[in-house]
């Protein structure tokens, strides 16, 4: 018992609590409020325009705003004198027309004129049909989770997994609900990035439980699960430590086009740490997971069968 620093899982029911909470302010806001869905889900328009000298992107805000454009989103792109703007789709009125507008307006408020680097339009059932594949995607991982971990390790391991990974992404698209951030591919993407991220974090953790199973079968199945979690912990600090480093970098330094993805990753990897420690393993032993259903079956035959 010497290995035993921190009792984790004698204080699940803090944890628990605390996550419960999380879970049920986050709901609430996607329920209420949503998320701020991006042109790649609502369908819209895109325009990015270049300077010659760095952007006003605050006045370029206010003439949109004038002329009708209030909701429209304007961010430095990759530079300060690129600009990328985004318009929501409006009936009646095509992506040239909405495009002409746009520059016609920003080109009278500044000297010089802005070059059009490139115009798209993403049409809303290309958006409802992102949208609808995004879903999939994160329905397929979560059974291919359910089904590794019930074939690796055992099916209550498999529902500790998923409720923890479950818990890292409503908690993390409660955030981008509560604040309104943009929801658009790049944070799909970081949110399938999450999805592995936790699961890993709990593999390395179910496999520590798994061999002290094995290694310590006269101990409480509380006392193995506790010493597992600590024997791991300066492995999942470091992982977690270097990897929120990276996406700090990528927070501040990363422009604009990956900003709400290094956010979600960000949020990720604090929840997906979190939720490896005080949600995946007292989820497992709360489904009852015991030493006996990890334990190799002995071979008739074997050399214990044949011992005095």
């Amino acid at each position: 018992m010497s290995r035993k620093k921190i009792n984790f899982i004698g204080n699940r029911n803090i944890a628990l609590i605390f996550s419960g909470l999380l879970m049920i302010i986050a709901i609430a806001s996607l329920a209420i409020r949503g998320l701020e869905m991006g042109i790649d889900f609502t369908g819209g328009t895109l325009i990015e325009v270049g300077y010659q000298k760095a952007a006003d992107v605050t006045a370029l805000r206010k003439t949109l705003g004038e002329i009708g454009f209030a909701d429209a989103t304007v961010q430095n792109f990759g530079t300060a004198k690129d600009v990328l703007i985004r318009l929501k789709p409006r009936e009646g009125v095509n992506s040239n027309d909405l495009s002409s507008q746009v520059l016609e307006a920003i080109n009278k408020t500044t000297a010089e004129p802005a070059s059009v680097r490139r115009v798209e339009f993403v049409g809303p059932q290309v958006g409802d049909d992102l949208a609808e594949d995004g879903f999939l995607a994160l329905l397929y991982s979560t059974l291919g989770i359910l089904i590794y971990i019930a074939w690796r390790f055992e099916w209550k391991f498999s529902l500790g997994a998923v409720i923890a990974t479950f818990h890292d992404v409503i908690v993390t698209l409660g955030v981008f609900s509560i604040f309104q951030l943009e929801f658009d591919l790049t944070v799909l993407a970081a949110i399938l990035a999450l999805i592995g991220y936790s699961l890993n974090d709990t593999i390395v953790v179910y496999d520590r439980i798994r061999e002290n199973f094995r290694d310590m079968r006269d101990t409480p199945t509380e006392d193995i699960m506790n010493i597992a979690v600590n024997d791991t912990l300066s492995r999942t600090i470091m992982t977690s430590a270097t990897v929120f480093l990276v996406l700090l970098a990528l927070f501040i330094w990363g422009g604009a086009v990956i900003h709400n993805f290094s956010i979600g990753l960000l949020f990720g990897v604090v929840f997906g740490t979190y939720s490896s420690i005080f949600i995946a393993s007292p989820m497992a032993l709360i489904l009852g997971i015991c030493p006996e259903d990890l334990m190799v079956p002995i071979k008739e035959g074997s050399e214990m069968d044949q011992m005095p």
